[in-house]
């Protein structure tokens, strides 16, 4: 997988010029969003497929901090992966030196807002998934 590049803007630091941590929960969505476009699986198409997964928890751990125009480069792996969640992991590096670690839960739910089976819904997807997990894909 490529990682997701992020160049930290003026407006997302703070009085000190440190990068503001409530931002990295974003940084974290734009890498969730390139790396599932990267295997096929947007968000926008499981939307059309009836699908969508909100995220249940998050948590960051913040190595070194970040200044405008840093280039944060975003990993992104699945950890977990079960027929109703999904458990991201996130390494955030500044020029090879890890910058945040962080982690993300998601549940699925379908298009009437129920949680849903992604193994009985979309078994196409969860098959990828788990693959990811497992290291094959």
């Amino acid at each position: 997988m490529d990682p997701y590049i992020h160049k930290v803007q003026y407006y997302e630091t703070d009085r000190m010029q440190i990068t503001h941590h409530s931002n990295y929960i974003r940084f974290m969505e734009e890498a969730r969003v390139g790396f599932l476009e990267q295997i096929g699986w947007g968000y926008d198409r499981l939307e059309a497929e009836g699908i969508s997964s909100p995220v249940v928890s998050v948590s960051c751990e913040y190595k070194k901090s970040t200044t405008f125009a840093d280039r944060i480069e975003i990993m992104v792996r699945v950890t977990d992966v079960t027929p109703v969640r999904l458990h991201l992991a996130y390494t955030m590096t500044v020029d090879g030196a890890v910058v945040c670690t962080a982690e993300s839960s998601h549940c699925f739910l379908n298009e009437n807002g129920r949680p849903t089976s992604l193994k009985k819904q979309k078994p196409e997807f969860y098959d990828c998934l788990l693959r990811l997990c497992e290291g094959e894909a």
